[in-house]
């Protein structure tokens, strides 16, 4: 017994399978964040007008800093 042809075949669990795809997906609103309960911060008013700045979370301490190139670096 052999394998059946790829569009025979059971759709895998995780694989997008019942999700709607291409045409058929809802268009995305760029308006509409991807956590509405997620508040948007200002880095500045994270970092209070410095470099960087030590996070307590669960636990462990982790430094949010910026660079000179205006990135942010999260580290533990």
């Amino acid at each position: 017994m052999h394998a059946p042809a790829p569009s025979q075949r059971p759709a895998e669990p995780g694989c997008g399978a019942g999700r709607p795809s291409g045409a058929d997906a809802p268009a995305s609103d760029a308006r509409i964040p991807a956590h509405p309960a997620a508040r948007p911060l200002d880095s500045q008013a994270l970092l209070g007008g410095g470099k960087a700045v030590e996070i307590h979370h669960n636990g462990a301490i982790y430094r949010l800093q910026a660079t000179r190139q205006g990135k942010l670096i999260l580290t533990k």
